[in-house]
């Protein structure tokens, strides 16, 4: 299975962890990151380095930089995804949203995952006009998990 995460999974782990929902995202992001090889294939695309670029933060950028970097970008169409871009923002995805969720589509992801409600609320309500399927990094481990038991 071909998994993208977006850069708000990949942030989870260095955010406060005083809060459950928090603490049991990070646990499913970080099982997820350690799924064995034959379960998950995981999808990098510039979208990711993109907006990592610009945490504030430098220990948590490079953090997130050096998982990025173990995993290969593929090649696409600048113009594919600019039009894809342009469309999701019509849908009503902010722009860094569309940049991620289009790049999930480009790159084959069988599943885009995110901690960010509002953009799941969105991609759910809209999962008809997406070529990928949204979901939150916890119910997403519960699904797996069925599937290897």
């Amino acid at each position: 299975m071909r998994i993208y995460l977006d850069l708000c999974c990949l942030k989870r782990p260095f955010d406060a962890q005083d809060q459950p929902l928090v603490r049991l995202q990070t646990e499913a992001v970080v099982s997820i990151l350690a799924l064995p090889a034959e379960l998950a294939e995981f999808v990098r695309a510039p979208a990711q380095a993109l907006e990592n670029s610009f945490n504030p933060v430098q220990a948590r950028r490079e953090a997130v930089d050096l998982w990025l970097g173990q995993v290969s970008v593929p090649s696409f169409s600048d113009e594919a995804a600019s039009a894809r871009i342009a469309d999701m923002i019509e849908m009503g995805f902010k722009s860094f949203d569309a940049f991620h969720l289009a790049s999930a589509e480009l790159f084959g992801a069988d599943v885009f995952l995110t901690v960010d409600l509002p953009l799941l609320k969105l991609a759910t309500r809209l999962s008809a006009q997406l070529r990928v399927r949204a979901a939150d990094p916890v119910r997403f481990l519960e699904e797996i998990s069925q599937w290897t038991h």
